[in-house]
């Protein structure tokens, strides 16, 4: 499939949807599962259910199996306590919400302020932990 500059930008979008929705879940379970903490968790899902915007324009452009980064670093590898799985995984979903905030200003304002809104959302959740 030949993609012109703009439709590569989907492949970014793709990524960073997926991987901003598998941060909220894991930080949603935990809090769920682990803690009992409906309140967290709520919020959570929340904001997970916020970004659920339609994906099929992004989808095509998935190419995971080339994808030149997809090896674990040591550091990915490493969790010494459910803290550290939370805290790593609000900062996945922070820095995924905010790439997303970016790509979106070339094709789509609003969806730009939708994960700008969400990635202040997880600022304030996370200073309530």
């Amino acid at each position: 499939m030949e993609t012109t500059k703009n439709e590569r930008i989907y492949r970014v979008i793709d990524a960073n949807l997926n991987r901003l929705k598998e941060g909220l879940r894991v930080v949603e379970d935990i809090k769920r599962y682990v803690f009992d903490d409906s309140e967290v968790a709520y919020k959570i899902k929340f904001l997970r259910h916020k970004a659920k915007i339609p994906q099929d324009d992004f989808l095509k452009f998935r190419n995971s199996k080339n994808d030149v980064l997809k090896t674990s670093t040591k550091s990915e590898q490493t969790r010494s306590n459910l803290d550290e799985i939370v805290t790593a995984n609000f900062k996945r979903a922070q820095e995924s919400a905010r790439v997303l905030e970016e790509c979106f200003k070339l094709i789509n304002l609003e969806y730009a302020e939708l994960f700008k809104s969400i990635r202040y959302e997880l600022y304030e959740l996370e200073k309530e932990l």
